[in-house]
C-alpha cells in the first residue's frame, strides 16, 4: 500500500487479525527523520544493481530504507528544475522592486509555486514599514541559497522508508513485494489511458458485470500485447502500438444497382510499411477480406 493509504488503527487491525495479514507499506519522511540515527548504524544490501537496502527491526516490525540510483536521477533532476524556476522568479522581483506589500503578496505566490524548493532559499526581507505611506515605496530584499538545508535533502534524495510485518528478510524480495504497487497504479493508468475505460453509473447488475468483464479483457489484452512486445519490439509501448494501428480503418463501400439493391463491400486498408513491419515481428496476420454483402431489394415508390 501507498503511504496515505492505511492509519495506524487500520494496520493494527491487519496485526491482530487471525491470521495476520501481511502488509508492505510506504511511510511518511517524519518517521525516516525519527528513525535515522538507528538506520545509520545498519548496512545497506544490495537487492538490485542499482537498488540498496536497510534492514531495521523495530516494535514488532521490520523497517526497510531502500536507496534507489533512479530515484536520485530523477528527485535531483526535479528540484534543479524547480529551484532554476524560483531563482529566476526572485531575481525578476529584485529587479522590479516592488512595493512592500505587493512584495509580500508576490513572494507568497511564488512560495506556493516553488513547494518544497522554497525551504533551500533564505529570503531577507526588510524591516516592515511603520506608516501606511511607506509600504507603497519599493522594497529591497535578498535572497542566498540555504547550503545546509540543501546538504540535508541530498542525503536523503532516491531514499524512502518501507515498513512491514513480513518476516522475510531478503531485501529484493520485500523491495519486490513493495513494487506490486507500482503495477498496479499502471493498470490503473493503462486503463484510464490508453483503453479509454471510465466508470460508468449502470442502473442493472448484469450491466455492471458486463462493463468490468469487458474491461478485464481489455487489460489481458493490454498486458498480453505489452509482453509480446518486450521479447520482440523492445523499444514499442503498447500505447504506441494502438497509435501505429489507429490509422488503419475498417470502411463499408456501397454500390447501387440497378435493381435498387446495394452491394456493400466492407475492407480495411492496406497496412502501410511500418505497420507490416510489426505484424510481421510480432506474428500476426491481417484476416482476409470480408466477402461483399447484397442488400435486399427495396420498393419503388411511385
Amino acid at each position: 500500500m501507498d503511504r496515505g493509504i492505511p492509519t495506524e488503527e487500520v494496520l493494527a487491525e491487519m496485526r491482530a487479525s487471525a491470521p495476520p495479514i501481511q502488509y508492505v507499506v510506504g511511510t511518511p519522511k517524519a518517521r525516516l527523520s525519527a528513525l535515522e540515527a538507528k538506520l545509520t548504524d545498519c548496512s545497506w544490501q544490495q537487492a538490485r544493481p542499482a537498488v540498496l537496502v536497510k534492514l531495521l527491526p523495530h516494535a514488532g516490525e521490520l523497517y526497510v530504507l531502500v536507496q534507489s540510483q533512479d530515484r536520485i536521477h530523477k528527485e535531483r533532476a526535479m528540484r534543479r528544475r524547480q529551484l532554476k524556476a524560483l531563482w529566476a522568479r526572485l531575481r525578476e522581483l529584485q529587479t522590479q522592486r516592488p512595493s512592500y506589500e505587493s512584495l509580500l503578496l508576490k513572494l507568497g505566490a511564488a512560495k506556493a509555486e516553488a513547494g518544497r524548493v522554497w525551504a533551500l532559499i533564505e529570503v531577507h526581507l526588510p524591516e516592515p514599514p511603520r506608516t501606511k505611506k511607506a509600504r507603497t515605496r519599493r522594497a529591497d530584499f535578498t535572497f542566498a541559497l540555504n547550503r545546509p538545508a540543501l546538504r540535508t535533502v541530498r542525503r536523503r534524495e532516491g531514499r524512502y522508508l518501507l515498513r512491514t510485518n513480513l518476516t522475510e528478510t531478503n531485501p529484493a524480495k520485500l523491495w519486490a513485494f513493495y513494487l506490486q504497487l507500482v503495477e498496479v497504479e499502471a493498470a490503473f493508468k493503462n486503463l484510464k489511458g490508453d483503453l479509454a475505460l471510465r466508470p460508468l453509473y449502470h442502473q442493472r447488475a448484469d450491466r455492471i458485470e458486463a462493463h468490468i468483464f469487458v474491461a478485464f479483457l481489455a487489460s489481458c489484452l493490454h498486458v498480453t500485447l505489452r509482453a509480446k512486445l518486450r521479447g520482440k519490439a523492445p523499444g514499442l509501448t503498447p500505447r504506441a502500438v494502438l497509435e501505429k494501428f489507429a490509422r488503419m480503418q475498417m470502411l463499408d463501400v456501397h454500390f447501387p444497382t440497378t435493381d435498387g439493391r446495394e452491394l456493400i463491400f466492407t475492407r480495411y486498408t492496406q497496412p502501410e510499411k511500418d505497420h507490416q513491419l510489426l505484424l510481421e515481428q510480432l506474428g500476426w496476420e491481417l484476416p482476409a477480406q470480408p466477402p461483399p454483402q447484397l442488400t435486399a431489394k427495396r420498393e419503388v415508390e411511385m
